[in-house]
């Protein structure tokens, strides 16, 4: 059956089946906390290495993915970040101590730093320019969904079965995602001889971790915290001299000449932007609904479904919008209902309807939809071949911080905006009084979280005007990875 599937699918499959196992472990998480919490008898400082320590590895490994794609080959690299993950999700599930499963996930973080980059090297390689839109519709659709299906099945594995299927759930995706790679994917290794930039790889390590951690510290312990405040500092020093090093070494482990590239350099602003508003969304929602709104994990992973529709939606016709309409439209058009619709959520109130949260998340989907596409197409439309794992890392670490940093800033501000509502109110106020306050700090928020939407509509215009259908050059292929029937070994 998989003979007759051209090569180029063959890899979005095998990508599709790795990213969402990544991107699901990472929201499932979240919602088996405080039971794992009570098993192993440890409070809050204990579970926060479980996510600390897989944001360090990460942070080490992701800059250093492109190099060791291009040395080893793609689908090397990919099935051993697969295996990795894959092996570490289970000795996290079978961990007996908190020790235990710190050490697995900071295993588990070697596997996720090198899998997402070197995926979407492996998926723009793999499609020709002009059909790179269709390779981020399939990149995007893992990347919305998973996050949506992590809390339901989070929420529902902890509460009938046991944290530990959190873990376990991961092994039939990557099993059967490595023995897909290993069958039916085809090799491409770089002919290059640089060497390993071992200054890069630890100013980069150093620094981007440091960065994030501290980013994930800011909100629960204050931006003023002594430790928070020294990992900011000391994560962006490091990450000064990284660039510096970068610019000034003839084999840097980031080539950063790669910003000189409009698209490339506008791609990674968006990205910022657009995950900051998202981050209004995704954090935001599921927490006034559990917090607020009195609904549990899985009833309000339920409710947030209703996004992965939206997305649906439009995703089929996204690849054939993009030569239509080209990138600035697309993504002006998609920041334009990102930003109407989150400035709606501030208008909800405690009497809202469920309906109303599900309405407004639907046409959230749509309005992502229409950004993900034509900016992920865009910024990497005019790399070339032989420089598309080197700008697969970069823009990943760009992602990763963008994450952080849109998380961080949106807890502190909703933190300081529920405070300040209700300090405001008397000592004697109801408490339906106190959970309107709180709402209404929901409501602030969102409403700063549109205007960062409208930021997108500014930044789009970085881009300059594009069909999307200039080819980039070929490169050297271990095994045709062109629009030829892919072959299953033993063939």
């Amino acid at each position: 059956m998989f003979s007759r599937i051209e090569t180029k699918w063959l890899i979005a499959i095998a990508f599709v089946m790795g990213l969402f196992m990544e991107v699901l472990d990472m929201t499932v998480l979240n919602t088996a906390l405080p039971t794992i919490g009570r098993d192993f008898g440890v409070g809050t400082s204990s579970l926060q290495l479980v996510l600390t320590g897989y944001l360090v590895s990460l942070a080490i490994f992701i800059p250093a993915s492109g190099w060791v794609a291009d040395h080893f080959g793609s689908k090397w690299t990919f099935a051993f970040a697969i295996a990795v993950f894959t092996g570490a999700s289970a000795l996290a599930g079978a961990s007996q101590s908190m020790e235990m499963l710190v050490a697995a996930r900071v295993i588990q973080g070697i596997g996720g730093g090198m899998l997402t980059p070197v995926g979407t090297t492996m998926l723009f390689r793999a499609f020709p320019n002009e059909e790179r839109a269709k390779a981020s519709s399939v990149l995007a659709l893992p990347v919305m969904i998973a996050p949506a299906l992590g809390p339901v099945l989070g929420g529902w594995l902890t509460d009938n079965v046991s944290w530990r299927w959190i873990f376990y759930l991961n092994l039939p995706i990557g099993l059967a995602a490595l023995a897909f790679t290993l069958l039916f994917v085809p090799n491409h290794r770089e002919s290059t001889s640089t060497r390993f930039d071992l200054i890069g790889f630890v100013l980069a390590g150093a620094g981007l971790s440091s960065l994030l951690v501290g980013l994930e510290r800011a909100p629960s312990h204050g931006w003023g915290e002594s430790l928070t405040l020294f990992l900011i500092v000391a994560g962006s020093i490091l990450l000064a001299l990284f660039v510096v090093a970068e610019l000034l070494i003839k084999e840097p482990l980031l080539d950063l000449r790669l910003m000189k590239d409009r698209n490339f350099a506008a791609g990674n602003l968006t990205i910022l932007v657009s995950t900051g508003a998202l981050m209004g969304i995704l954090f935001l929602v599921p927490l006034l609904l559990q917090q607020v709104m009195g609904l549990d994990a899985t009833e309000s992973g339920l409710v947030t479904l209703a996004q992965v529709f939206g997305m649906m939606l439009v995703m089929p016709f996204g690849a054939k919008l993009y030569p239509l309409l080209g990138a600035r439209r697309m993504m002006a058009s998609g920041f334009a209902v990102l930003a109407v619709t989150i400035f709606a959520f501030s208008r909800l109130d405690m009497d809202s309807s469920l309906w109303a949260f599900r309405g407004l998340l639907f046409v959230v989907g749509v309005g992502m939809a229409l950004i993900m596409v034509p900016s992920q197409t865009a910024t990497f439309e005019s790399i070339s071949h032989q420089d598309t794992a080197n700008a697969s890392s970069l823009y990943s670490t760009m992602r990763q911080f963008a994450s952080a940093a849109g998380v961080a800033l949106i807890a502190t501000l909703l933190a300081t905006r529920v405070n300040a509502n209700v300090s405001s109110l008397d000592a004697a106020a109801s408490p339906l009084a106190q959970a309107q306050a709180v709402f209404s700090g929901y409501d602030e928020t969102f409403i700063v979280s549109g205007f960062v939407s409208l930021l997108g509509l500014l930044v789009v215009f970085a881009f300059r005007k594009t069909s999307g259908m200039t080819t980039p050059p070929t490169a050297d292929i271990e095994r045709d990875v062109s629009s030829q029937p892919a072959m299953a070994m033993g063939d």
